[in-house]
């Protein structure tokens, strides 16, 4: 007799969905296609030379050979452990090592808050729109999505309330050029989001991929630093997401997450039941790079997305058939249209790719409810300007004909 899988496998396994843009990745091999999909940082800014000397150091050491190849412990590789501390300590967070785990990527966070925080049928708070992959990162241990409506300025305080009233076991927030609608949640909306939060005894999950890609305007304390501040100079009431992913490379897998030293311990457990640690070599090549060139390598990522951003904002400006908005971010990877109501953001995809070989994320993919099939989110982070003006103009070609 064969095995029934469907009947084998658990239950949470109906909550995993593929990821579209994992699929949508996929064209950016194409030639042809202009790509707005992938949120992911241009190849052509990665800092090859400093990774390629910090390589080498550890092979010209037969010794720091050994170390670097071998089983770690699973907080993380304490230099960079420290590193992080001293980061974040000049962002007004400060932490011991206690308070540091290095993940394989922020998305690692995301999985092992929902294995910590989330039982079958609990409440979560998420905005409308939210990242993707937190959705698919929640999704299997089967919560009850409170998703809340977002303003120019952030969650909505009135609709985030109600939920809070509802005894949700957090709140997950992208504060910073919010993937996919680049919002920046403002500095009196943050205040009012950990008041409402602390009152509730709700916690906050800030997930920051985003933050230190800023082109315009003044950097905006962390909430995480604004906890600190509230509690003695203790993160109490935050989860702190962090990733070197868009800083620096993404395939190094290298994040981390910052928490009070009793969340951490429990998140500890998981890391080592799921993996055991992050790469050795990795952490020792991330360390050595990151305390190089961070904060220059910084500003030239600055320099060369606030160029594309600006070259996708004049294009929008010049081509964009009335009816359609769109998000003005103060820095990220992302620009969020909305297009009159009838327009289907996966039926215009289908069109765009098939009329105009150009590419983007259907918004809807971004909604818990599955809402918000007239919008749709680009990314400008790997196209060139004058490729990226040709896309959206005909991009908003097919918009003047979708609707």
């Amino acid at each position: 007799m064969s095995v029934d899988w469907g009947h084998v496998f658990a239950g949470r396994v109906g909550g995993m969905t593929a990821s579209e843009i994992r699929e949508l990745l996929k064209l950016i091999d194409r030639p042809e296609i202009i790509s707005f999909a992938g949120g992911i940082p241009d190849p052509d800014l990665f800092p090859n030379a400093a990774i390629a000397r910090a390589y080498e150091k550890i092979f010209q050491s037969n010794s720091g050979a050994g170390a670097a190849l071998q089983y770690s412990i699973t907080e993380g590789y304490t230099p960079l452990r420290e590193w992080i501390c001293d980061y974040m300590g000049g962002k007004g967070v400060n932490i011991g090592l206690d308070g540091v785990l290095i993940t394989n990527g922020s998305q690692q966070v995301l999985e092992f808050v929902g294995k910590l925080l989330i039982g079958p049928g609990d409440k979560i708070v998420v905005t409308r729109p939210t990242y993707l992959g937190a959705l698919q990162a929640f999704s299997p241990y089967e919560p009850t999505y409170l998703s809340i409506p977002m303003d120019e300025e952030g969650p909505e305080m009135t609709a985030l309330t109600e939920a809070l009233a509802q005894k949700p076991k957090f709140f997950y927030l992208v504060p910073d050029f919010q993937n996919p609608n680049g919002t920046t949640v403002t500095l009196a909306r943050r205040h009012a989001i950990l008041d409402a939060c602390e009152a509730a005894g709700v916690p906050v999950i800030e997930d920051t991929a985003y933050c230190e890609l800023r082109y315009d305007g003044e950097q905006l304390p962390l909430l995480a630093a604004l906890d600190c501040e509230r509690n003695g100079g203790k993160l109490t009431n935050v989860i702190f997401g962090g990733t070197f992913s868009k800083t620096m490379v993404p395939a190094m897998r290298v994040g981390w997450v910052n928490a009070a030293p009793e969340v951490v311990n429990r998140l500890v457990l998981m890391k080592q039941a799921a993996d055991l640690h992050a790469s050795t070599i990795n952490q020792i090549v991330m360390h050595d790079v990151v305390s190089q060139i961070f904060d220059s390598h910084i500003k030239l990522l600055r320099t060369q997305y606030k160029e594309r951003r600006d070259a996708m904002l004049a294009a929008l400006d010049e081509f964009a058939p009335p009816g359609v908005t769109w998000t003005k971010p103060e820095g990220g990877l992302f620009v969020w249209i909305e297009a009159p109501e009838g327009v289907d953001g996966t039926e215009l995809l289908a069109r765009a790719i098939k009329e105009a070989n150009v590419a983007f994320v259907p918004g809807s993919a971004f909604h818990a409810d599955r809402s918000g099939k007239n919008t749709l989110r680009l990314a400008f982070s790997v196209t060139k300007p004058a490729q990226i003006r040709e896309g959206i103009r005909r991009l908003c070609g097919l918009l003047k004909t979708a609707a």
